[in-house]
């Protein structure tokens, strides 16, 4: 467990990856991953009961599912930067015969990859069946999963969302991350959801929301309290508030940058504004 002054490094060196990774390729989705840093950086050096090593079962310790997949720059950067893998490995995305591909695949073998999350919308089925291995292993560790805000347009989630209720899956943190925009505009005008909170209360789920959700402080001290809602009968999800592109002035308050690269002079530009903390892949 890190201390608050090395989580805040270690979220800056996640960004500057983030961003040299997509640059290097010219491909990627750096906008959503710059807003998830320090939800990542929290949830892998804090929050998760982890054990050292990988293996797909995860038996005894705590499971993290990313549903939506095209922000792999932030979660290839976390899971090196935590251990699983060589952080000079980072230098490979995207790459032909890398195992950091743009959606993360388990295929390649890559460690801390448990599902391929390409396809949109799946993510919170897989983590309820986990959930579900779990109660039959009399495993009392968690599951956790993220999902976006548009995600949640895919009609597979409230099928998930309605059953984990129904079948009382209470070792379940889902967390959506709310910054309001998708791939072609904002959530609104893509398919206004309406109230995310007062429909996950109607499927009878817990619901705790992180207002600043760019503030690892915060994030931890929501999050603590979801996993003290566990076991008690609901599901409960966590509804963080993010600002795409979080960290990069050019990039926030703005849907352009959910899958396009940086060129040259726009990538110096935003490291400038994330000096090297732990030192570049």
């Amino acid at each position: 467990m890190s201390n608050t002054q090395q989580l805040h490094d270690l979220t800056t060196q996640v960004r500057r990856d983030i961003l040299r990774m997509v640059h290097a390729v010219n491909s990627g989705h750096p906008g959503g991953s710059l807003g998830c840093a320090e939800f990542f950086v929290a949830l892998y050096q804090n929050l998760m009961n982890r054990k050292e090593g990988f293996d797909m079962n995860g038996t005894g310790e705590d499971i993290f599912f990313l549903s939506n997949g095209h922000i792999s720059p932030v979660f290839y950067s976390v899971l090196a930067r935590s251990g699983y893998f060589p952080v000079s490995e980072l230098a490979t995305f995207r790459k032909l015969n890398s195992r950091l591909q743009g959606h993360p695949t388990t295929h390649e073998g890559l460690p801390g990859v448990r599902m391929a999350s390409g396809s949109l919308g799946q993510g919170l089925s897989v983590a309820i069946g986990a959930a579900q291995a779990k109660k039959l292993n009399n495993d009392n560790h968690l599951i956790y999963s993220l999902h976006g805000d548009g995600e949640l347009q895919e009609g597979q989630n409230w099928e998930a969302i309605m059953y984990a209720s129904a079948k009382k899956i209470d070792n379940l943190i889902a967390t959506v991350d709310v910054n309001g925009k998708q791939i072609d505009g904002t959530t609104d005008e893509v398919l206004n959801m309406g109230s995310l909170r007062a429909k996950f209360e109607a499927f009878d789920w817990e619901v705790l929301e992180i207002k600043e959700g760019n503030n690892i402080e915060a994030i931890i001290a929501v999050m603590n309290d979801a996993k003290s809602k566990t076991g008690k009968g609901k599901p409960v999800c966590v509804l963080l508030y993010t600002e795409m592109g979080n960290g990069v002035d050019y990039m926030m308050h703005t849907h352009a940058w959910h899958g396009k690269a940086p060129n040259d002079e726009q990538l110096a530009k935003a490291l400038e504004q994330n000096p090297v903390t732990l030192g570049d892949y």
